[in-house]
């Protein structure tokens, strides 16, 4: 072996200066597991189990009274919890809702803000964007009486990872009314530089927003400071809400005059919304964005994580991060004569929260990991996404797994398994 695969005691010592080591008590683990697939679905922490508990005494104990004498009341759930979440994402608290979950909340972002008009119908999007973006982005053209192959214009990559800035900005052309693009690529965990982007795009006269959901809790956003129009993310992956947990949205505050395209009565202006008035009076900040009544046991454990954040701060957070993918990093570098390359980017304003480990027999490996106890993903066609987190991940975690990955292909262990993946992969 070579040396950091040699040197756990260095694994050790990093442990033993972790000034987070102390938060992986917070969390429930999986026994006998290395957990590193918290950049699809985090971990529950003990805070979060606490609040979502509350939610369930005060549904026993006030029945509907709680949307008024619960502590916290209901009723301001979603303008709460975005005033909690606000930090992490540099806006100010009446920019912020925590709503929906983050297809609605494009659904519902791009209909106000794609507005094509003569000259302008273009929509631009990432060619290795989420999936689900790009359905739904396709069908808000059509909605619009347009042609996605035409008007939905999707940036391609240079080298199947990630995408250029350049190539992103060159297809701001004046034919173009709004780009929606990832703020990290799910795939490879490249972060685009939002601000350039957002510049470029206000520059042609182009709104802009950012899909969130691989960046928000994993490092930090200035999206007031950088102006951007709108953005959306879940609450399941680094926010560690839980499986479903709500998402959230974000509205530049010179926009609250818009009127959302899709309107519910969730958004109505919180002092009449109960007067059942027949037309609609939005709410004064992003929340005129919500749609429907907040599930409350969707939204309850974020109450205990964000408090998590609160308390650690996204500094601290991100610093960690970084470490731990830098040391992930370097144990696959020592591993290419296994077959393995690191796909995501090294600069640190270009890296996400996860690591793309790349392997021709990617989604063997992947089994041959789980039934070692190593929690992994696999996207097509070729990634092991591992996603150290900093509030749980210790570098003896990390130190392990890079072991696992050595004697799975040194062994032969995972050609035992069926090629192709899991249905949940």
């Amino acid at each position: 072996m070579t040396a950091l695969l040699a040197d756990e005691a260095y694994a050790r010592d990093l442990d033993a200066r972790d000034d987070l080591a102390a938060f992986r008590d917070r969390f429930h683990l999986p026994p006998a597991t290395i957990y590193l697939d918290g950049n699809s679905l985090g971990l529950v922490s003990r805070d979060a189990e606490a609040t979502l508990v509350r939610a369930l005494d005060q549904w026993r104990r006030l029945g509907i009274d709680g949307w008024t004498q619960a502590e916290p009341p209901w009723y301001f759930t979603g303008e709460e919890l975005g005033q909690l979440t606000a930090p992490l994402v540099g806006a100010r608290a009446d920019e912020v809702v925590v709503t929906g979950t983050t297809t609605v909340n494009l659904h519902a972002l791009v209909a106000t803000f794609y507005q094509p008009q003569r000259g302008r119908g273009k929509l631009v999007c990432a060619d290795l964007d989420f999936p689900s973006d790009l359905y739904a982005l396709a069908s808000e053209v059509a909605l619009q009486g347009r042609d996605p192959a035409r008007d939905l214009v999707r940036v391609r990559s240079r080298d199947g990872r990630t995408l250029d800035e350049d190539d992103i900005i060159a297809a701001f052309t004046d034919d173009v009314a709004l780009a929606v693009l990832p703020s990290a690529l799910y795939r490879s965990g490249q972060v685009l530089d939002m601000a350039r982007l957002t510049a470029a795009a206000h520059a042609r006269g182009i709104l802009i927003g950012f899909d969130g959901a691989h960046s928000v809790g994993a490092l930090p956003h200035a999206f007031d400071q950088w102006q951007v129009d709108f953005a959306f993310w879940c609450g399941y992956k680094y926010l560690n809400g839980g499986p479903g947990c709500a998402g959230g949205l974000y509205v530049n505050r010179r926009h609250f005059r818009r009127l959302p395209a899709l309107r519910g009565w969730w958004g109505y202006d919180k002092e009449r919304q109960f007067d059942m008035a027949p037309h609609f009076k939005g709410a004064k900040g992003a929340g005129r964005w919500q749609i429907s009544t907040p599930s409350l046991f969707a939204c309850a454990a974020l109450y205990g994580s964000l408090g998590i954040f609160a308390e650690v701060g996204l500094t601290a957070i991100r610093a960690k991060s970084l470490a731990l993918t830098d040391y992930l990093i370097a144990l696959v570098d020592e591993l290419a004569e296994d077959g393995y390359a690191v796909g995501t980017p090294r600069e640190h304003p270009r890296r996400g929260g996860h690591v793309a480990v790349e392997h021709a027999d990617a989604p063997r490996i992947c089994k041959a990991l789980k039934a070692r106890g190593v929690i992994p993903d696999f996207r097509p066609p070729n990634v092991i996404r591992l996603a150290p987190i900093a509030f749980y991940t210790s570098f003896q975690d990390v130190f392990q797994a890079a072991q696992h990955l050595h004697a799975i292909v040194a062994g032969g262990e995972h050609l035992r398994y069926a090629e192709g993946r899991e249905v949940v992969a």
